[in-house]
């Protein structure tokens, strides 16, 4: 049996990832949305032939579970009502703004033992789990690099403001989530560069292993690159993890959202997972922002 889930967002990301997959995902019935902007969740659901709630708590009151796709901030303010309502949830990803709503909402979802699950893309992907299963335990692992470039954050680009304004200081969550995949969980992690441009992180993991992360938003680029390069006495092993993201990379996501909502199973990537990496990358934008360059005043 399909499992209904209603959807909350109606931002680019929903029109054109969310809401056709979950359109398409045979094991699910896309039930409805709901969005603070009701003009925008009302064209959104016409276009999938779903309801377009007036009220969050109707919708809360109509499905088997939640899917995600708004801010970070209102992530972490609206999802952990769903969690306490005992409704599986489908996240994006970060999960919150900051570490502190990140925990709070890791803290619901246990509370109200329900399945979580975290939208990291690019651990969907066909590719990619065969570069994590076969091809990088062939090396074996040593240490690795990883570049993601972009260019969403360029002047003039058509990115939404809260990604804007909130965006300079992820610092690629998938990223590190692909690195701490290969290497073993970061540890700790220290930071270099402008929040505005560049920056270069080095993760340290919990297996001894070493990693090197430059990512920029800036960038002048045809396309996302994620590459990632891992290293070890057996060789190298390599793959742009954006370039193998497709339609079928968020079927998979689905797919496996609702065998773990109809069996009560956890997800590997539940939000756990989603609150590690928030603390990794909190704790890489805390290092960045005490480095920042202290104005001198002129003759000193």
């Amino acid at each position: 049996m399909a499992i209904k889930v209603d959807f909350v967002g109606a931002g680019r990301r929903a029109r054109n990832l969310h809401a056709p997959s979950l359109s398409r995902c045979p094991e699910i019935t896309f039930g409805g949305v709901w969005s603070r902007s009701p003009k925008i969740a009302t064209e959104l659901a016409a276009a999938h032939g779903v309801i377009a709630f007036n009220r969050y708590e109707d919708l809360l009151n109509t499905c088997d579970a939640i899917d995600f796709a708004v801010p970070p901030a209102v992530q972490a303010e609206l999802a952990p009502s769903v969690a306490l309502r005992h409704k599986p949830l489908l996240l994006e990803i970060p999960i919150a703004a900051d570490v502190a709503g990140a925990e709070e909402l890791a803290s619901a979802v246990a509370s109200g033992a329900v399945v979580s699950q975290v939208a990291l893309t690019w651990r969907y992907a066909v590719a990619v789990r065969r570069f994590l299963n076969l091809q990088v335990p062939k090396t074996p692992p040593q240490g690795g690099i990883d570049k993601l470039m972009f260019s969403a954050f360029a002047a003039g680009s058509a990115t939404a403001t809260w990604r804007l304004e909130r965006g300079k200081r992820m610092l690629g969550p998938r990223l590190i989530d692909m690195l701490d995949a290969a290497l073993g969980p970061v540890a700790d992690v220290l930071a270099h560069g402008d929040l505005d441009g560049w920056v270069g992180l080095a993760p340290e993991h919990e297996r001894g292993r070493f990693s090197d992360a430059p990512l920029s938003g800036t960038v002048d680029v045809e396309r996302d690159r994620g590459d990632i390069e891992i290293f070890g006495p057996g060789g190298a092993a390599a793959i742009d993890c954006a370039g193998v993201v497709g339609r079928e990379t968020y079927e998979a996501m689905y797919s496996e959202f609702a065998a773990c909502v109809a069996e009560g199973v956890p997800h590997e990537m539940d939000v756990r997972r989603g609150l590690h990496r928030q603390r990794v990358v909190g704790a890489a934008a805390t290092d960045l922002l005490r480095k920042q360059p202290i104005t001198v005043s002129p003759g000193r």
